[in-house]
C-alpha cells in the first residue's frame, strides 16, 4: 500500500504566503474558517441552519469551492449569502440555468454563491468574487425527519465526505469539477465528490460549533447521548421539556455528529394518519377540493413470527478502507450474522475487494446448507481477513444477485452487504443491479464514522430492505441485536394504503416501493393527496408470515409543519433514483428520460426542494470584484476519524495541488483482476491495471515520498507491455501527464518544484527503452530540480515548456476550455 509522503520543514518553509503546506500559521490560506450548525428538533422532525463562513486572506478576489455532506434525507429549501453587511436570499433555478446565472455574475464582477447536489449526501457549493480580507456568510436551511427505531430516534449530522474508490477509465477532455480525481466513465462527475483532504497533524483549520434545541412534542424524553462527539446539555429553568445540547470547542470536523433521543413509545403515537393542506390554491383545482400532503406512521405489532427458510448471501467489503476498528467490527458483524442462521436455511459468503474469495470447503456456485460445519467455515473464514485493495462492489453483488437466483415463494431471498460505501459508483451500481436484484430484500450494514449512509439507504431501499449504521465499536453490540431481527421473515408484507374521504395520488406516494415492515421500526409513508380531509381515515392492508389478512384504519388528523417539504425531497429521492435505473449503464435499455427529468425538475421547483437537476443561485447586484476573481481554491477536507492513511493510495498532480497540506487518496483506479472487466493477462483490466501501477497506484511507493536518493518505480509500463506497441503507450502516458497537470490549479513555486521533480521519474521509467531526445533533455532539467533552485518566474516557465513538450510527443495539443457537459444527466 501507498505511504503517506513525508515532507520536510524546510520544505514547506518555501511557500512564499505561508498558506496550503505550511506549518507556521495556524489556517493559512484555506478559506473555510467556520461551520456552525443550529439544529432545532420537534418530535421526529429537525430543522436545521448551517452556516459556513469563507474568509479571503490573499490579495486578490478569490473564489471558494467547499464539497461537503448533508442527511440524505434532509430537504435543502434555502440559502442565503450575507457580506459587507449586506444580505441575498438565494433563488431555485433549473441546475444549468442556475450555473449560467453565477458564471455571468462572477464574469461581472459581482459577488456570487451557489449549492448544488451531486449525491443525495453530497453537496457543493461555490462562493465568488469574495474581495481580499473579505468574510463571506453563507446559510444554508434544510429540514428532515429523524429515523426512529426501538424507541430511539436519531439526529445525524455528517460533517466530512470520506475518501470513495472511484473505478473506470478517465474520461479525456476537461474534468467537470474542482475536485483531485478525474472523471472517468463508470463515475463521470468524479471530480465533483472528491475534495482534496488535508495530511494528518495538519492544524485545526476550521472551526466547529453545533447546537441543537430538543423539543420532545409530547413524547417522552428518556435520555440523550452523542455517539462521536464530548457534548453539554442544558435545559433552561423556564421550560421543563426544552433540552439545549452544545457540542464542546475543539472537535474536528473529521466525523459524523450524532445524537440520539431515547423517546418513549406511548400507545398514542403507535399508528398516525396526518394531513398538511397547501397554503395556496393550485390551478384549475375544483372548488372546495385541496390538495396536500399525509404521512401515515403505523408501529408494526411486535409479537415474535415463525420464520420462513431463508437463501441469505452475505457479501463483506474488505477493501483498504475499511481498515482498523472498521474491518474487526465488520468481521464480527458478520460472523454474528453467520451464527443466527438455522438448519433450515442456505447461505454464501462473498468477500470482496479488488477480487471475491469465498471460504473453504464450501462450494463456489451454489449455497451451502447452513449446518454447524458449513457456518463454523464461514466464520472461520471471516476470522482471517484483513484490509487490502479496492472497492470493485458490481461484480459481488452481481454473484450475489446469481446464487439466490429466481423467487420460488417458498423461501426469503435476503442479501446482507457489509461495507463503509465509499465508493463514487453508486449511480452506476444502482442501474446494473436494479434488474439482477429485482424480487431481493436488500439490508445495507455501514460502519464507519463518516459513513455513505446516502447510498447504503438507496441500495436498501431497492430491495425493501433496512439500512444499518454503525459508527464505532460500542455502538456495535446494539446494532447487531438490530440486524438479526432485520433479517428475519417481516411482520408485514405486500402492504396496499387507500383512503377513504380522500384521493390518494398514487404516483407521488414515497418509498416508491413499498417497504415491508419490521418489528421495531415504524413504517412511514408519505405522499400527496386531493380533496377535503375533514373525516377521512386511511387503510393500510398487509398479510403476514403465515399468509393471513392484516389491517388497520386510522383517522385523519390536519397538523402543521415541514410535512410538504419532508415528503418533496423523499419523492425527488425516489425519481432520481428511478432516473438513474431507467439508463442501465452495464447494458440495459433506456427510457424516456426527458419526461422524468422535466418531472424531477417540476416538484423541486414546485415545492422549492433542492435536488440534482436544480441549484441555489445568490447574487450580489453590487460589482465588487473587476474582471472577477484571480485566485481560485477548493477547500480541503480531513481524513475522516478511524481512517488509516497507509491504506490510501494517491494519484499524481492533482493531489499537489495544495502542496504538502493535502493529498487525494483513491485506490486502484482501474479495475483489478476478477472484476466485471475480466482477468485476463492482456485483457483490458489486466492492461489499466498495470498503466495505474505505472502511475503510482496501488501498490508500491507513493508518488510523492519524498527521500535522499529518488529511484525509478520499476516496472516501467513500456517493459510490462514486453515492446507491444510502446511508442503508443508512452504517448499516452505523456498525454495523460499533461492532463494532469493542468488539473493541477494553481499551485505555488514550491508546489510546482515537487511535482516537476517526481514527473521526472515516472517519465524516465517510461522511456527507459525509447530514444526520444527533447523528452530526455526535459527529464534532465526536471531531475536537476532537486539540487538547483529555480525563481517563481523560471518554475513558471519550466511548467509551461513541460505542457509543451508533452502535447508534442504525445500528438495532442492544448485543450481549448470546454463547456461544462450536464455530468448530472445520464447519456
Amino acid at each position: 500500500m501507498t505511504v503517506l509522503p513525508t515532507l520536510r520543514t524546510d520544505e514547506l518553509g518555501e511557500v512564499s504566503d505561508a498558506g496550503l503546506g505550511s506549518l507556521s500559521t495556524e489556517r493559512g490560506n484555506l478559506p473555510l474558517e467556520r461551520i456552525d450548525a443550529h439544529a432545532t428538533i420537534t418530535g421526529l422532525v429537525s430543522r436545521t441552519v448551517l452556516t459556513q463562513d469563507f474568509h479571503n486572506p490573499h490579495e486578490v478576489a478569490l473564489e471558494a469551492t467547499y464539497i461537503f455532506p448533508l442527511p440524505a434525507r434532509a430537504a435543502v429549501t434555502g440559502l442565503r449569502m450575507t457580506a459587507d453587511g449586506r444580505t441575498v436570499e438565494a433563488e431555485l433555478q433549473e441546475r444549468a440555468q442556475a450555473r449560467e446565472t453565477y458564471d455571468e455574475a462572477i464574469a461581472a464582477g459581482q459577488r456570487a454563491s451557489i449549492a448544488e447536489e451531486e449525491r443525495p449526501d453530497i453537496f457543493t457549493l461555490r462562493v465568488g468574487n469574495i474581495v481580499p480580507g473579505e468574510r463571506v456568510s453563507v446559510q444554508l436551511t434544510l429540514v428532515g425527519p429523524l429515523p426512529y427505531e426501538d424507541g430511539e430516534a436519531t439526529y445525524r449530522l455528517p460533517l466530512v465526505v470520506a475518501p470513495r474508490y472511484i473505478p473506470g477509465t478517465p474520461i479525456s477532455g476537461q474534468s467537470v469539477g474542482d475536485g483531485v480525481i478525474p472523471d472517468t466513465d463508470a463515475v463521470p462527475d468524479a471530480s465533483r465528490i472528491t475534495p482534496p483532504i488535508l495530511l494528518p497533524g495538519f492544524p485545526n483549520p476550521v472551526r466547529l460549533s453545533i447546537t441543537a434545541d430538543i423539543d420532545p412534542a409530547g413524547l417522552p424524553l428518556n435520555g440523550i447521548r452523542s455517539s462521536l462527539h464530548a457534548i453539554s446539555t442544558e435545559q433552561p429553568e423556564q421550560s421543563d421539556h426544552r433540552t439545549t445540547v452544545t457540542i464542546n470547542p475543539g472537535e474536528r470536523v473529521d466525523r459524523d455528529f450524532i445524537l440520539r433521543l431515547a423517546y418513549g413509545e406511548p400507545e398514542a403515537t403507535a399508528t398516525a394518519f396526518t394531513t398538511q393542506p397547501d397554503q395556496h390554491i393550485v390551478d384549475g383545482q375544483p372548488a372546495g377540493e385541496t390538495e396536500g400532503t399525509f404521512e401515515l406512521t403505523v408501529l408494526p405489532p411486535l409479537e415474535s413470527t415463525d420464520a420462513r427458510p431463508r437463501d441469505v448471501v452475505l457479501v463483506l467489503d474488505r477493501s483498504g478502507s475499511m481498515s482498523g476498528w472498521k474491518m474487526v467490527a465488520a468481521r464480527r458483524a458478520a460472523a454474528r450474522i453467520v451464527d443466527t442462521l438455522t438448519a433450515a436455511d442456505r447461505f454464501a459468503v462473498l468477500s470482496f475487494d479488488t477480487v471475491i474469495e469465498r471460504p473453504t470447503d464450501l462450494p463456489a456456485d451454489t449455497l451451502a446448507d447452513a449446518t454447524d460445519r458449513n457456518r463454523f467455515r464461514a466464520v472461520e473464514h471471516l476470522a482471517g481477513l484483513t484490509a487490502r485493495g479496492g472497492t470493485e462492489m458490481f461484480t459481488p453483488l452481481q454473484e450475489a444477485a446469481r446464487l439466490l437466483g429466481e423467487d420460488d415463494g417458498k423461501r426469503d431471498r435476503v442479501l446482507v452487504l457489509v461495507t463503509d460505501g465509499q465508493v463514487g459508483n453508486e449511480d452506476q451500481l444502482l442501474a446494473g443491479l436494479a434488474t439482477p436484484l429485482a424480487g431481493v430484500r436488500i439490508h445495507t450494514v455501514g460502519i464507519d464514522q463518516a459513513v455513505n449512509a446516502g447510498f447504503l439507504g438507496r441500495l436498501a431501499g431497492l430491495g425493501g430492505g433496512r439500512c444499518e449504521l454503525v459508527e464505532s465499536e460500542d455502538r456495535l453490540d446494539d446494532a447487531l441485536d438490530r440486524i438479526h431481527l432485520r433479517i428475519g421473515t417481516p411482520l408485514l408484507t405486500n402492504l396496499t394504503l387507500t383512503a377513504d374521504g380522500l384521493t390518494l395520488l398514487a404516483d407521488t406516494i414515497s418509498p416508491a416501493r413499498m417497504p415491508n415492515a419490521f418489528a421495531g421500526v415504524p413504517l412511514v409513508l408519505r405522499g400527496r393527496y386531493r380533496g377535503t380531509p375533514g373525516n377521512a381515515t386511511a387503510h393500510l392492508h398487509g398479510l403476514t408470515p403465515a399468509g393471513e389478512p392484516w389491517q388497520v384504519t386510522i383517522p385523519a388528523v390536519q397538523t402543521e409543519g415541514a410535512a410538504n417539504a419532508v415528503w418533496a425531497r423523499a419523492h425527488l429521492r425516489d425519481l432520481e433514483d428511478q432516473y438513474v435505473t431507467a439508463t442501465d449503464t452495464f447494458g440495459g435499455a433506456s427510457t424516456d428520460l426527458e419526461k422524468l427529468e422535466h418531472q424531477i425538475v417540476a416538484v423541486s421547483l414546485k415545492h422549492h426542494v433542492l435536488c440534482r437537476f436544480t441549484a441555489l443561485v445568490a447574487v450580489d447586484s453590487r460589482v465588487v470584484a473587476e474582471g472577477g476573481p484571480k485566485h481560485r481554491v477548493t477547500q480541503p477536507v480531513e481524513l475522516p476519524a478511524g481512517w488509516d492513511p497507509r491504506h490510501l493510495a494517491m494519484p499524481a498532480a492533482p493531489a499537489m495541488g495544495f502542496a504538502g497540506a493535502a493529498f487525494a487518496p483513491q485506490a486502484l483506479n482501474a479495475m483489478g483482476p476478477g472484476s466485471a472487466a475480466g482477468s485476463a493477462p492482456g485483457g483490458a483490466a489486466d492492461l489499466s491495471h498495470r498503466r495505474a501501477r505505472a502511475r503510482g497506484f496501488g501498490d508500491g511507493p507513493g508518488l510523492f515520498s519524498r527521500s535522499s536518493k529518488r529511484t525509478a518505480q520499476p516496472p516501467s509500463l513500456v517493459e510490462e507491455q514486453s515492446a507491444a506497441e510502446p511508442l503508443a503507450e508512452a504517448r499516452a502516458q505523456a498525454a495523460a501527464e499533461a492532463q494532469l497537470l493542468r488539473s493541477a490549479g494553481t499551485p505555488t513555486a514550491a508546489q510546482r518544484r515537487i511535482i516537476l521533480s517526481d514527473l521526472a521519474t515516472r517519465l524516465e521509467a517510461v522511456l527507459q527503452n525509447l530514444q526520444v531526445p527533447k523528452l530526455q533533455a526535459l527529464i534532465t532539467t526536471l531531475k536537476s530540480l532537486d539540487t538547483t533552485p529555480l525563481d517563481d518566474t523560471q518554475l513558471t516557465n519550466l511548467w509551461a515548456e513541460t505542457l509543451q513538450v508533452l502535447d508534442e510527443f504525445a500528438g495532442t495539443t492544448a485543450p481549448a476550455k470546454a463547456p461544462i457537459r450536464d455530468f448530472w444527466k445520464r447519456s
